[in-house]
């Protein structure tokens, strides 16, 4: 009886130093209109753009913009390779990316039930047979363990609710090796016609990556307003 009972109260502090430390992680305060009032790392967290932002996302001058054509050679995919599209969305670059894979597989990670909807209607409508929506959570990517070669991750990182966590999650899901690409408005460039608040600066997403235990490979610096930054679990 004895036995169990030091078992319990030693589950009960590894529960409650595991409650503090994630309080501890995230700051509660006030700070920017398009962000929520969460900071991790000395940064806010921004809002999250809903499904009412497909219309962007689809936008006929995303390619001048962001020259998604260099930021889909900069990944290198290879026939066979499985990728996650995490933060999906409209399956903008997932549809692109199953005309890459051979007879990989490519997963559209998103947190809205609509995206997804959204998602499994334009793969029916352009017969893209590689993709496999798959409905997250704010934490957890939803993907198996060890079984991603690529992530990619555009515009969406900073959006997260739970950096930490999902940066654990993502690592969890890559092969040993595997590659994390973080594409981010720079912060750097004052001339990037995005609000502050939806950038990221090279220096803060490698340090919340690090946190996380990835490692830090480079920044390729082909696209004419985001970072493209490679990280290695």
């Amino acid at each position: 009886m004895r036995k169990f009972t030091t078992k319990l109260l030693l589950f009960s502090i590894l529960l409650f130093s595991t409650s503090l430390m994630a309080q501890e992680r995230y700051i509660i305060r006030a700070g920017d209109p398009n962000g929520i009032n969460k900071w991790y790392m000395g940064r806010q967290i921004a809002q999250v753009m809903s499904h009412f932002g497909i219309d962007w996302l689809e936008r006929e001058d995303r390619e001048m913009e962001e020259n998604t054509s260099q930021l889909l050679k900069n990944l290198a995919v290879k026939p066979g390779m499985v990728v996650a599209d995490i933060g999906a969305g409209s399956g903008y670059h997932s549809a692109l990316l199953s005309k890459m894979v051979g007879n990989g597989k490519v997963y559209a990670v998103d947190i809205e039930p609509e995206m997804i909807a959204y998602l499994n209607e334009r793969i029916k409508q352009e017969k893209l047979s590689r993709i496999v929506p798959v409905l997250s959570t704010e934490k957890n990517v939803a993907l198996p363990e060890n079984s991603v070669d690529i992530i990619l991750l555009v515009d969406v990182y900073h959006e997260f609710s739970f950096p930490y966590e999902m940066a654990l999650s993502m690592r969890s899901a890559l092969k040993p090796g595997g590659k994390l690409v973080l594409v981010e408005f720079r912060t750097e460039d004052p001339t990037v016609p995005i609000k502050t608040i939806h950038k990221m600066s090279e220096r803060q997403s490698v340090k919340e990556l690090k946190a996380a235990g990835f490692i830090f490979e480079q920044n390729i610096s082909t696209l004419p307003w985001q970072h493209c930054m490679v990280f290695t679990k």
